[in-house]
């Protein structure tokens, strides 16, 4: 028998994980970091469901920490399996993980000096960078397109996702001693065709039931083609005020679209050349990834790369390493383009570039992602008047700009368009990583389209999936 629990990305966005159990092997998809709320993401992000000795294998659909970022802590407690992902996304994960730690380590460092003045004990960091180290020892890498065993009776095949470096929509099948070969698809995070850098997203293989993410199951993305457009005004409008842009983005993707862009639009002339700060160690050395991966670049890209050498930067371009450098940006009264991370504002450089920004109006902060219920980028997004950044309040008067079409997730027309070709073979859908309402409506689009079973799994909701049947539910944790 073969069954799936969500233990993360269930109902909500950040801490992807699901557990796949058949003759007796447990399998992780994914082992991500919860992300937003501190209270509730600390708490989700210490502990996990089963116990780490019992996992067999792990397999990873890429990089971004809220997919592999407890993968250090999982190997802390005990797990010593497998972990499978494809050759980028375990290059990458050797930067973001190692980097996870570190932020931990240093942000824990930062607030137990103020828990310190106002008498509280210390907290801990949720792992070392010693964990990050121990895990990637741990790493298989199986390149696009090739089956390989996860155990006796499983096999797993990644198929290109077009959301980041490396990222993998997952074809698994299980063969029990007996009866028919049970077909699942996990989507992973899916990419948006026609971005730039990386090539489309796969089309889904066929499958008996699909574990699909929903982040933008119930929104429409303005086509890829007019975002040039809209960061050019964001650029120019801010420049003609003398102001700043602040962009929050991960270091790996984002970040690469927008110097890219930028790249080019200096290039066509269409804004003023300008300094722009990559204030990210990480992105530095997950250009040199980038560079590594040419096989995953569209044929843009490719042809962009020959005729300047260098897709990734460009005269007016600094990467930022030293935290001294990264102070002096703020020093400077100068327009130019700040581009530091995390994503959602919850953790490294970004905070310190909010916190001598948010209150001067002639900045722009933009923000060129998702962000997560309960994290300071959503607070920025629904324009909170005030916002709390390392415990302190701060006025939130810059201009606040959304380009949600640089968003490396699939909407809900494009997550349709690779799920429809799949009504009539599909027993079933299970829909993860997204928020309630997205996911909602998400469900009764993919009714609407002729799927009749589509479930919405709880945390720890577990559902058989026998081949021939609608996911059943067997248990709530």
């Amino acid at each position: 028998m073969l069954t799936v629990t969500s233990y993360g990305a269930a109902r909500e966005v950040t801490g992807s994980l699901h557990l796949l159990e058949a003759d007796g092997k447990r399998i992780a998809l994914d082992c991500g970091l919860f992300q937003g709320k501190r209270s509730e993401s600390i708490q989700k992000n210490h502990t996990f469901a089963f116990d780490a000795t019992s996992l067999h294998a792990v397999v990873l659909s890429h990089a971004h920490i809220d997919h592999c970022g407890r993968l250090p802590m999982l190997v802390n407690k005990g797990f010593d399996g497998p972990i499978h992902t494809t050759p980028a996304t375990r290059d990458l994960c050797a930067l973001l993980l190692a980097d996870s730690a570190h932020i931990q380590q240093e942000d824990t460092k930062y607030l137990n000096k103020k828990r310190e003045r106002k008498g509280l004990p210390p907290i801990e960091p949720l792992y070392e960078e010693e964990d990050a180290t121990q895990a990637l020892r741990q790493f298989h890498s199986v390149s696009q397109d090739r089956w390989f065993y996860v155990s006796k009776r499983v096999k797993v095949r990644f198929h290109h996702a077009g959301h980041m470096l490396g990222s993998s929509t997952m074809e698994i099948e299980y063969e029990p001693p007996t009866g028919r070969t049970v077909r699942v698809v996990f989507s992973g995070d899916v990419g948006r065709p026609h971005m730039p850098i990386l090539r489309d997203p796969a089309a889904f293989p066929e499958a008996d039931y699909y574990i699909c993410e929903s982040t933008y199951g119930a929104r429409i993305h303005p086509p890829s083609g007019d975002l040039k457009g809209e960061l050019t005004k964001v650029v120019n409008d801010t420049v003609a005020r003398g102001g700043k842009i602040i962009i929050p983005a991960f270091s790996v993707g984002r970040t690469q679209v927008l110097v890219y862009f930028l790249h080019q639009l200096i290039a066509e002339q269409k804004i003023e050349p300008l300094p722009i700060y990559v204030d990210s160690p990480l992105a530095v050395n997950a250009t040199q990834v980038f560079r590594m991966h040419p096989e995953l670049f569209d044929k843009d890209a490719r042809e962009f790369m020959r005729q300047t050498g260098d897709i990734l930067g460009c005269d007016y371009c600094t990467y930022v390493r030293s935290v001294d450098q990264s102070k002096s940006i703020n020093k400077s009264p100068k327009p130019c383009v700040i581009i530091s991370a995390s994503g959602m504002c919850e953790a490294g450089r970004i905070r310190h570039h909010l916190k001598n920004n948010v209150e001067n109006g002639r900045n722009t902060i933009l923000i060129v992602g998702f962000q997560a219920a309960h994290t300071l980028g959503r607070r920025i997004v629904e324009r909170d008047r005030q916002i709390n950044i390392f415990g302190e309040k701060y006025d939130l008067k810059a201009q606040v700009s959304v380009l949600n079409g640089f968003s490396a997730h699939a909407d809900r027309d494009e997550l349709r368009k690779l799920m429809k070709p799949h009504t009539g073979a599909a027993k079933g859908v299970l829909l993860v990583h997204g928020e309630e309402d997205q996911m909602t409506k998400f469900q009764k689009t993919l009714k609407e389209d002729g799927f009749n079973n589509v479930v919405m799994p709880h945390w720890g909701e577990t559902f058989e999936l026998n081949g021939t049947d609608a996911p059943k539910p067997v248990k709530m944790s």
